[in-house]
């Protein structure tokens, strides 16, 4: 018997090793053979993990959900320096120093987003070791793009979080909504607009549906936090339970 449960344990472990690591049968069968084992041995293991996994088909998820997070995580750390520093130093809102960053991409037109944002301001409010980078991801219209520019020209005169609540608070974008939005924080216009017109400002739109794209995300809002990246409203309890995770992790 002790040999027995030896062996599937370490069917079990060549299993798992090969739905998270292995990119090709080739890389497989070149595993299997460094590791000493023969093609009788092989056939013997293949059918000892068969049979346990028609068995325990539950395993299959969780080892699918393992190679997932496996997957985010790796995504994340790839751009992880460059989205969680705020366009200009200044589109975030929290503790500049938190142990916790919580990135947001997020639209104007988006209800969901407008929703989100009486959720951000509950967070940090309650939690002053949180920061929340600000990332615009203008995808459902025109003037979506415009708003989310303004945005970006708020964050170079240092009155980003300001513009970004009360965008919401206005209504959806329109050019005299966006205009107010902008008055009623004092924007200087004409530094404005040349902003907008500017390279860098296309440049930093560009870059942030590129990275969007790249973490497969489908909509807004979506966050990063930490290792974990989620699309949707989550509202006020998911984001204490992603901070939360994070902290832990950290």
């Amino acid at each position: 018997m002790a040999g027995g449960g030896l062996a599937i344990a370490a069917a079990l472990g060549v299993w798992f090793w090969q739905a998270g690591s292995a990119s090709s049968t080739e890389d497989v069968n070149a595993a299997v053979l460094a590791a000493g084992i023969n093609a009788k041995e092989q056939k013997a293991i293949e059918a000892i993990v068969r049979d346990y996994i028609l068995n325990n088909p539950e395993i299959i998820p969780e080892a699918v959900e393992i190679l997932q997070n496996r997957q985010k995580s790796s995504a994340i750390d790839a751009v992880r320096a460059q989205i969680e520093q705020p366009f200009a130093g200044n589109a975030f809102a929290g503790n500049p120093d938190g142990d916790v960053v919580v990135v947001e991409y997020s639209d104007f037109n988006c209800p969901y987003c407008k929703q989100t944002e009486r959720d951000i301001a509950r967070v940090i409010a309650e939690d002053k070791n949180v920061k929340v980078v600000f990332r615009e991801l203008p995808i459902l219209s025109e003037a979506s793009n415009d708003a989310a520019l303004m945005a970006l020209a708020a964050a170079k005169q240092g009155k980003y979080y300001a513009f970004h609540k009360t965008m919401f608070a206005t209504g959806r974008p329109t050019p005299s909504t966006i205009q107010a939005a902008a008055n009623e924080v004092g924007l200087d216009m004409a530094a404005a607009r040349a902003f907008i017109a500017s390279p860098e400002a296309k440049q930093e739109i560009q870059n942030n549906i590129a990275i969007a794209q790249q973490m497969r995300f489908t909509g807004t809002p979506a966050w990063v936090v930490g290792d974990q990246s989620e699309v949707g409203a989550v509202g006020y309890d998911g984001l204490k339970e992603m901070i939360a995770k994070a902290r832990a992790a950290n």
